[in-house]
């Protein structure tokens, strides 16, 4: 920095209000600093010794000195104004970057990246997200859906949301289904365990030693489950669930199933078990709704908690990782509660059905 002054001259006015910075402890450190630098100087102490008084480099000092005399102490108080470093991007610019994203894709790609997109806009890679976050955009994000396409899809809503949000007195309500070729998965090598600063490992391969099928029934009065598994899904497995529904259940009560379209709930065996036993009733979700169904949410608890990280080197060790799951869950039951009314639902399908509609 050229034309350093290495002497200040202050007015008893300028001293004053210098010192009245310093000594007030509301003043900003940084602000301090700056005063006490001119304070120093004009007192006739040495850079050196001002930067070590001050605790700032030697250019800081040169800096502060040189503005005081340009700008006085109010200039030391308010700062130097920087100019940004590059122009802001304009709001026509910014539309574009949208547009392109929501409309367009990249040659060799399915999706933008924050880097396709910038080279593609020529602008930085920071700009565009900060442009993806200000219109809420997340190209790298991909929702599943389906839409239900069964005819009785408005009365089996109906039908099954009515049974968690008004059940019927004297009865139980229970969410029924198989989680059907559960793997008995072993890893080909040992893994290692947690420890600080490690995450535990687990080899990518694994060694299949067969499959069971969970046949889970959700109680949805108090969370309970009634579970079995077995080596098949058919409807002689369903049917031995069946019984052993019935014998795990009060026998003065009432029995609402509620099940998906699968086949094996619907064959002349079970139409016929289901007629000799009229406490049972069936209900339906409609095709491709299994999200209705409340024992889908604990199939992905135990899912989650217990099967997906095992280690099993059996279908019978795997079998009885699963029935100690559900005698710990059963122990302290938390029932899931339904939230959503049919209106609610059936308001949502219909918008999503128009917005599929729209884009044909």
């Amino acid at each position: 920095m050229s034309n350093k002054p290495t002497t200040i001259e202050l007015n008893p006015k300028a001293r004053a209000a210098l010192r009245e910075l310093i000594a007030n402890g509301n003043t900003r450190q940084k602000i301090a600093k700056r005063a006490r630098i001119v304070l120093m100087t004009a007192e006739g102490i040495g850079t050196v010794a001002i930067m070590r008084a001050v605790g700032v480099a030697k250019t800081t000092v040169w800096r502060w000195q040189a503005y005081f005399v340009e700008a006085g102490v109010a200039g030391l108080v308010k700062g130097r104004s920087k100019p940004p470093g590059k122009t802001p991007l304009s709001e026509e610019l910014k539309l574009r970057v949208v547009e392109k994203t929501m409309k367009e894709r990249p040659a060799n790609a399915t999706h933008w990246s924050v880097r396709s997109m910038a080279a593609a806009m020529a602008i930085s890679h920071t700009s565009v997200q900060r442009i993806w976050h200000e219109y809420g955009l997340k190209p790298h994000l991909v929702r599943g859906f389906k839409v239900s396409n069964d005819p009785a899809f408005v009365a089996k809503v109906k039908d099954v949301v009515g049974l968690y949000l008004d059940p019927p007195a004297r009865a139980l309500v229970l969410a029924v289904d198989e989680k059907s070729q559960i793997q008995a998965l072993d890893r080909t090598q040992p893994g290692l365990p947690l420890k600080k600063g490690r995450a535990g490992t687990m080899t990518h391969d694994y060694k299949r030693n067969g499959t069971t099928t969970l046949f889970a029934a959700l109680n949805m009065l108090d969370g309970k489950v009634i579970g079995a598994c077995m080596p098949r899904h058919r409807h002689r497995e369903f049917l031995r669930f069946l019984k052993l529904i019935d014998q795990k259940t009060s026998a003065d009560l009432d029995l609402h199933l509620i099940v998906d379209n699968y086949a094996t709930h619907k064959t002349p065996a079970v139409k016929r078990w289901l007629k000799a036993h009229p406490r049972f009733h069936l209900h339906f979700t409609p095709t491709s709704a299994s999200w209705l169904n409340m024992v889908e949410r604990f199939f992905a608890e135990i899912t989650r908690n217990r099967i997906r990280r095992g280690v099993f080197k059996s279908v019978a060790e795997l079998q009885s990782a699963i029935m100690e799951y559900l005698e710990n869950h059963n122990a302290d039951p938390k029932p899931f509660i339904w939230t959503k009314s049919a209106g609610e639902i059936l308001e949502k399908v219909t918008r999503a059905k128009q917005a599929l509609e729209s884009q044909h």
